[in-house]
């Protein structure tokens, strides 16, 4: 962390009025990184973003493609976090619905800029990434 705000330097101006980071925020950036790297979490966010409070089905229709297995255990993961809130009203069968909390909408709006940076640069990933092929094949 500390070598990217060194990085940053004169590009961000608040690098250098930011105080240094302590060891255990420092651990839970890496953590929240590694969980929002996870594909699930984010198509999680984007859906409960869009669609607001969700019941668990209606979360996997959104989200689409995932495990019953793997949605319980990614909503488990962002409730833990206190990125959304589960509510289970008692009636049969049950119902349970989730809803993103102020943190998980503070986060969706965080990564919401690398959705912005990819539609900007998407045009120059792919040159990138067709050229870079180009020379791997030789």
């Amino acid at each position: 962390m500390r070598a990217i705000r060194e990085a940053m330097g004169p590009m961000h101006e608040r690098s250098a009025a930011l105080p240094a980071v302590s060891p255990a925020v420092e651990s839970l950036v890496r953590q929240m990184i590694a969980q929002v790297a996870d594909k699930w979490t984010m198509l999680v966010l984007e859906a409960l973003e869009e669609h607001g409070t969700l019941r668990f089905g209606e979360v996997g229709r959104t989200v689409g493609g995932i495990s019953q297995k793997m949605l319980t255990k990614t909503l488990r993961e962002m409730e833990r976090d206190g990125l959304v809130t589960r509510i289970v009203h008692p009636v049969i069968p049950p119902h349970v619905d989730y809803t993103l909390t102020e943190l998980g909408r503070e986060l969706s709006a965080a990564f919401c800029g690398v959705w912005t940076w990819a539609e900007t640069y998407y045009e120059q990933v792919s040159a990138a990434r067709k050229a870079f092929r180009a020379r791997e094949e030789g």
